[in-house]
């Protein structure tokens, strides 16, 4: 298989194998206009197996999304066909729009224009909680 460098653009890489699509989808990749690439279980070193994102456009990727969905992914930002920069993201403090209050009861649910803020209340879980009722997050991979 053969998979064309990109001249301007990102690369999200060193993502855990199977989760490449679920970042696809949540990032909105579907609706761009340009070249993407999804890489599925590519042999590595270090994880045994990972996937990777090529864009092929110079884009501004939600890094909230990234480190929710997998902390430890990298995000390498190509010029000119040369990595300019490498960013290796982790979990955000504060999830605001990626993920819904699943509380009926919660201010979210009768309040359209409310965000919806999420606080990461123990990063082992990693466990996040409802800014307006502590309701506790669904996992992301239970979807």
């Amino acid at each position: 298989m053969n998979i064309d460098s990109i001249k301007e653009g990102i690369v999200i890489d060193h993502i855990t194998a199977g989760r490449g699509m679920t970042l696809y989808r949540l990032l909105g990749l579907d609706d761009l206009d340009c070249s993407v690439a999804i890489i599925k279980n590519v042999p590595s070193r270090k994880m045994g197996k990972k996937d990777i994102i090529k864009i092929d456009s110079d884009i501004g990727v939600d890094t909230d999304v990234l480190g929710y969905v997998d902390p430890g992914v990298t995000v390498d930002v190509i010029r000119g066909g040369k990595v300019v920069e490498k960013k290796k993201i982790e979990l955000p403090e504060v999830l605001t729009g990626v993920i819904r209050c699943s509380n009926p009861r919660c201010i979210t649910s009768t309040e359209e224009n409310l965000p919806q803020i999420f606080r990461l209340s123990d990063p082992k879980g990693p466990v996040y909680r409802c800014a307006y009722c502590e309701a506790r997050a669904k996992d992301h991979n239970s979807n």
